[in-house]
Formats: structure tokens, C-alpha cells, sequence
């Protein structure tokens, strides 16, 4: 499906094609961290037909894993809009739903980092469960 998006004060837009079994729940301690969240809906699409209009500022956050992941957010608003890789290519976009315009009509198809979650968050029916991020 065709999804557009952008932060919350529309100085950064986006779109994308998602196909709908990669949009998923991340339960990892970054994610809980940086979303202010118990977990962070993502959906993730391939950069080829990513269309960024507008310039995020990044971060950079070393994960347990010991890789570099670009943190992009509207440095106006604040708005968190996306996850990459920092070293090498962006082949894959890790859209935050949030800023998704269709987000309404996603429905999460796995959830990662299960490991993490909190004690308190129902799984998701229907969802593919996996204690860290699979290969």
C-alpha cells in the first residue's frame, strides 16, 4: 500500500510503499526509551520508492548488538520519524506509525524484542512473537 506521512508540524513529509507484513512492535529498551513508550509501532519499507521531502535531524545510537542506527527526527517539532543503518547503505527505513498518515489502517504482523517487553503489555492476536530480532 502507498503510505504518506510526516511530523507533526509538516516541515518533514514522507512516502513509501509498505507492504502490510512489515509493519511490526519493537519491545526494546531504545525503543521504550526514545518513544517515551512502552514500545514503538514500526512499519519498515525499502528505500528504493522512499521519498523524503524535508531534512531530519539525526542521531546516532549504538545498539547491544554493537550496531550504528540513525535516529531521524523533526528538529523543529521533535516529531521521531524513522530508524536506519548508519554505516553503509539505507536500504531499509524503520518508519515510526505514528507519523504515518494511514496508521489507522496498520495492524501489526510481528513484534521483536519480546524479551523486553513490559510485564503489562497483551501480546498482540495473530502477531509472530520473537524474544530479540530475528536474522
Amino acid at each position: 500500500m502507498k503510505i504518506t506521512g510526516g511530523c507533526h508540524c509538516g516541515a518533514i513529509r514522507f512516502e513509501a510503499e509498505l507492504e502490510a507484513a512489515k509493519v511490526g512492535i519493537c519491545h526494546c529498551t531504545d525503543c521504550q526509551s526514545l518513544s517515551a513508550s512502552a514500545y514503538r509501532l514500526i512499519a519498515m519499507v525499502p528505500s528504493a520508492g522512499f521519498v523524503l521531502t524535508g531534512t531530519p535531524k539525526e542521531y546516532v545510537k549504538t545498539g547491544d548488538s554493537g550496531a550504528r542506527r540513525v535516529q531521524a527526527f523533526c528538529g523543529t517539532c521533535g516529531s521521531g520519524l524513522y530508524a536506519t543503518n548508519a554505516d553503509g547503505p539505507r536500504e531499509v527505513y524503520n518508519l515510526r506509525a505514528g507519523a504515518i498518515d494511514q496508521r489507522r489502517d496498520l495492524m501489526p504482523a510481528f513484534e521483536v524484542f519480546c524479551t523486553s517487553a513490559l510485564p503489562w503489555v497483551a501480546p498482540v492476536t495473530g502477531a509472530t512473537r520473537f524474544d530479540k530480532m530475528p536474522g
